[in-house]
This record gives C-alpha cells, sequence and structure tokens, in this order.
C-alpha cells in the first residue's frame, strides 16, 4: 500500500451531513460567487448582443435534444442532407428523466426544469469535488480544486441545461464512496452516472479497478473479507449496469444488436479513432499563419494535459482517481466528434486539477485569492464569448 492510500485508508469516518456541509461551505461558496460571476458576463454579453443568455443556457444545442427526449421520449432522428442521421438514442436519459420528474411536479418547462437540475448538480459536484480532495489532500486543497474546478475556460457549461454537472456529481460522489470503503454506494452512483454519458464507463472502471485491488491486497494480506467482501462485489456488479443496459436497449431497439448504439453515434460523426481524426484537425490549422497559431495553441494544450497526468501518478493519486481521470481523458482525446466540444468533454476529469489545486493550498491565501479572482474573471468573460459563438460547445 502507497503513504497516500494509507493516509486516506486511515482518515476517521466521515462527519454527518451538517458537518460535512460546514466542512465544505467555503468551497461551495466560493463556487457560487465564480458561477454568479459567469453567468452576470453572459447576460451582459448577451444583451449587448441582442441574444437571450437564457435561451443560450437552456434551448441551444444538445439541450434542445435532451428536452426533447423528455417532451417526446425516443425516436426523433434527423436526417441531413449529406446521409447523417441525427438520433436522439445518442443521449443518455437521465437528464430527460429528471427533466420530465420536475416539469410533472412543478410549473416549469422541461427547459427550465433541466437549467434547475444542472445548477442543483454542479453544486452537489462541487462538493463531491470539494469532499474526494479534501480525504486526500486535506481541507485546503478541497476549496482550491473546488475553485479552480469552477474558474475552467469551459466552465460555464456547468450552469447549462447539459449533462456534465449531473454527470460529474454522480462521479465524484461515486469515487469518494470508493475511496471511503462504501462499494454498494459507489456501484449505484456509478451505474446512476452510466445511465447520464456515455463516459459513465469511466466510473464503473475506477470501481472496478479498487476493488479488484482491495481484494489482490486483503489476500495477499491474508485477511478474510466477509461482509465487506460482498459489499464490494456487488458494487462492481452494479457499476456497470447504467452503461450497458442503456446501450444494450439502443441495440434491441434499433434492431442492430449489442453494437447498435456505435452505429447511432456514427449518425453524429462520432467514434473512438485513437486520436486520428483530431490529430488531422490539429495538423490542419498549420495550413495558414493565423490558423498556426490555434494549432500551436492545441499543441500546448494536449501536452499541459499529459504533464498533468504525469504529476497525477507521480504524487501517488489513488488508483480509482487515476483510472476514472485515465479513461475520461483518453475517450475525450481519441474521439473523432466535433472538435470544439472537447474541452467540455474534459470536463468531468477533475482529478486532473488536485496537482495545480495542491500548488495554489500552498500559496498564502491572499496571494491564491488573487490569482483564483483573476482567472475567475478572465473565464467569465471568455465563457460569455463562446457562448455567444456560432457553434455549440
Amino acid at each position: 500500500m502507497t503513504d497516500l492510500e494509507t493516509r486516506t485508508a486511515g482518515r476517521l469516518g466521515a462527519p454527518g451531513p451538517s458537518g460535512a456541509l460546514r466542512r465544505a461551505a467555503p468551497a461551495l461558496l466560493g463556487y457560487a460567487a465564480v458561477r454568479a460571476l459567469g453567468l452576470l458576463a453572459l447576460a451582459v454579453w448577451s444583451a449587448a448582443r441582442d441574444k437571450s443568455a437564457y435561451t443560450l443556457l437552456t434551448a441551444r444545442w444538445d439541450s434542445l435534444w435532451y428536452t426533447r427526449v423528455a417532451e417526446r421520449g425516443y425516436g426523433y432522428e434527423v436526417r441531413l442532407p449529406n446521409g447523417d442521421v441525427h438520433s436522439n438514442l445518442a443521449f443518455f436519459p437521465l437528464l430527460p428523466w429528471l427533466e420530465r420528474l420536475g416539469a410533472a411536479v412543478s410549473p416549469l418547462s422541461y427547459a427550465d426544469a433541466g437549467f434547475v437540475v444542472s445548477l442543483l448538480a454542479s453544486l452537489a459536484a462541487a462538493w463531491g469535488i470539494f469532499a474526494v480532495a479534501d480525504h486526500v489532500y486535506g481541507r485546503r486543497a478541497g476549496v482550491c480544486a473546488v475553485l479552480l474546478w469552477a474558474v475552467l475556460p469551459v466552465g460555464i457549461v456547468q450552469s447549462m441545461a447539459y449533462s456534465e454537472s449531473l454527470f460529474t456529481a454522480l462521479a465524484a460522489w461515486s469515487l469518494y464512496a470508493v475511496l471511503t470503503g462504501r462499494w454498494v454506494t459507489a456501484g449505484t452512483l456509478a451505474a446512476l452516472a452510466g445511465l447520464t454519458r456515455p463516459v459513465g464507463l469511466a466510473v464503473a472502471a475506477a470501481v472496478w479497478a479498487a476493488a479488484l485491488t482491495a481484494y489482490v491486497r486483503d489476500r495477499r494480506e491474508g485477511g478474510t473479507d466477509g461482509g465487506r467482501g460482498v459489499r464490494r462485489v456487488l458494487g462492481m456488479l452494479l457499476a456497470p449496469l447504467g452503461a450497458a443496459g442503456y446501450v444494450l436497449w439502443v441495440g434491441h431497439r434499433t434492431g442492430k444488436g449489442p453494437l447498435g448504439y456505435l452505429d447511432v453515434q456514427a449518425g453524429w460523426r462520432n467514434g473512438f479513432d485513437g486520436g486520428v481524426a483530431f490529430a488531422r484537425f490539429v495538423a490542419g490549422k498549420f495550413t495558414s499563419f493565423p490558423a498556426a497559431l490555434a494549432g500551436v495553441g492545441l499543441i500546448v494544450a494536449v501536452a499541459l494535459l499529459a504533464r498533468l497526468c504525469v504529476v497525477c501518478v507521480r504524487q501517488r493519486q489513488p488508483l480509482p482517481l487515476l483510472v476514472y481521470a485515465g479513461v475520461v481523458t483518453v475517450l475525450a482525446l481519441c474521439a473523432s466528434s466535433y472538435f470544439g466540444s472537447k474541452p467540455r468533454l474534459l470536463l468531468p476529469a477533475f482529478p486532473l486539477l488536485f496537482p495545480l489545486a495542491v500548488a495554489l493550498a500552498r500559496l498564502r491565501t491572499a496571494r491564491s485569492v488573487a490569482v483564483v479572482c483573476g482567472v475567475a474573471a478572465v473565464s467569465a468573460a471568455y465563457g460569455a464569448f463562446w457562448l455567444n459563438g456560432s457553434g455549440p460547445p
């Protein structure tokens, strides 16, 4: 067992809900302040361009597809002139289910319910990120991790009627349950994450990796699992059920067998090609001088991302965090999907922020606050500019 694993395993049990909320309060208040700044910047920028900020958040791009699923169910598709078929079967069901529930029990529309779900889920995600970082690195680093997640350039997506916030909340709390030995809870949350986005398999992989490692360690140390072993196995069985169940259902509905979901994604020009399409996209930027600057920026960004992955390993992050962040990163970078969405697809990979959070936590409070405030202002402006652009995030 590594030093970090020994330290995290030796922590006392988690405090009660009220105590946990008080401990996380600085992180949640800071997160809410950053997101409020982002929404204010979006409102001002959109008004200057005679656009509705609320429409950008709730009734554009993917959010329209989610509300259509909530309202009409599955089966809607759009056939493009080039022959591509955009089917709403590509969108996993948990967010539309919650939108439908919100509209059923309140006067909210489906779009309004999606916005409320995302706002609440973003707070739950922030709390979950804090819980994980606090458990591994301490409270100060936990606060910094949440603030860094809030000030990401694409952080405005956390407030959109998209599934990223919901997925990140489920993933973060599943990982926290793994780190604290709550295997059934971890498996249940992983299953729900699998009903939210295809990358939910990353959460299941993290649960499996941690469970198998714990089993091998117990065998090596000659211990007996007892009831803990049963709960661990149950958590492993639950973890992949959400993603696997939906994918198999899509295959049955389309009549194309277990791989039918891949055909649905192919209609959107989505797939996994090991990063070939992304590499070609970056290389294509070097055909002219202004575009070459963007190409250099993309290469630098990928290099920094790789560097963060290496630092996470060197800092001996717990295995489930490494597996989860690694799978999310690989799927985001190696998918042949719309390239403008790759930053958004990386949004749930919050463990990659932990090395930066640890470094930020070591600064004096005044300096760390100044850094966060400066980055938050830039992020708010960029988010407003980004959503007011022509393409989807």
